[in-house]
């Protein structure tokens, strides 16, 4: 018969699992309305940040990382910037803590010649 499905054997099919997933993202993307971007990994978001901004000054928002995948609360994470130019910018207050898969950043600053410009590259670690 033509277009059956094989009997489940209780395991996600990659199919379903793929659905599953983008629904999340869905999800998450409309409860942070606006306030979210994708990321080069899929399974984490995080704030968009301003076009322009001032050094050692706070950002206007938190800027938040959401994780879809789980991640245990507690876990440590560290946001860097930086360029072609400055590889590794300064950045305060880098390190928040994980809570319900978000973590928020309350007073993240560019400190000096942090590596904003025309092109940041801005990298998230979770410190397991």
């Amino acid at each position: 018969m033509s277009g059956s499905v094989p009997a489940s054997s209780g395991e996600p099919s990659p199919a379903t699992t793929a659905v599953a997933g983008s629904d999340w993202l869905h999800e998450a993307l409309q409860e942070y309305h606006g306030e979210l971007v994708q990321t080069g990994s899929p399974a984490v978001l995080c704030s968009a940040l301003p076009s322009h901004w001032r050094s050692n000054k706070s950002l206007p928002v938190a800027f938040k990382v959401v994780a879809l995948d789980d991640i245990m609360d507690g876990t440590l994470v560290t946001v860097k910037a930086g360029n072609d130019e400055n590889f590794c910018g300064e950045l305060r207050n880098c390190t928040a803590v994980m809570k319900n898969q978000v973590a928020k950043f309350n007073d993240l600053r560019f400190v000096g010649r942090s590596g904003r410009g025309k092109f940041l590259m801005f990298k998230c670690l979770f410190m397991a």
